[in-house]
């Protein structure tokens, strides 16, 4: 919505998955770390296999992100770098992790939480990225409760209600971060 009225967007995971690609060295560490076994047969980072690893054990979902997030902070500032000399006005970064961690929360001005209620995320999840409930609950119990994001955010947006609804709170952050 945000990039229909102007905005250009970085989206996190397209960045997250660009540096596991085969030959990275992210996917080097990956490999080296969690074994072959969560390698595809064609090389490329087995996500959902990687993610049934890291989602069920803290300590390896934190050595994943200390290969990883340093990466995808650079290649986020690197894009950031390129819309500055373009001159695109607004330019907006995607992730789920910004307050968390990833060092990306230095990178931007401003923060716009989107949240919805648990139920409906969890929804969401199995509907749109075909989650299992229970990988589902997973996910959202490994991220920073909304209520807390919330706390962090400059602007907030609720996701819970319509499409309608979203579309004219994204209009009124829209208004202000342009005002």
């Amino acid at each position: 919505m945000f990039e229909e009225l102007g905005a250009r967007i970085i989206d996190a995971d397209e960045v997250a998955r660009a540096v596991v690609e085969p030959g990275e060295p992210a996917w080097k560490e990956i490999a080296e770390e969690f074994g072959k076994e969560v390698l595809e047969s064609g090389g490329g980072v087995n996500r959902k296999k990687l993610a049934e690893i890291v989602f069920s054990d803290e300590a390896r979902r934190k050595k994943l992100n200390d290969i990883t997030h340093p990466r995808i902070k650079e290649k986020i500032r690197d894009l950031l770098k390129d819309y500055e000399k373009e001159g695109a006005p607004v330019v907006m970064v995607e992730a789920t992790l910004i307050v968390e961690g990833g060092g990306l929360r230095s990178l931007i001005e401003g923060l716009i939480v989107v949240t919805a209620d648990e139920e409906t995320q969890i929804e969401r999840l199995i509907r749109d990225k075909g989650y299992s409930r229970q990988d589902a609950v997973a996910r959202l119990g490994a991220q920073m409760p909304a209520g807390e994001k919330i706390k962090h955010g400059d602007y907030v947006i609720d996701n819970s209600g319509s499409l309608d609804e979203t579309r004219r709170h994204v209009k009124e952050v829209w208004e202000a971060i342009c005002s």
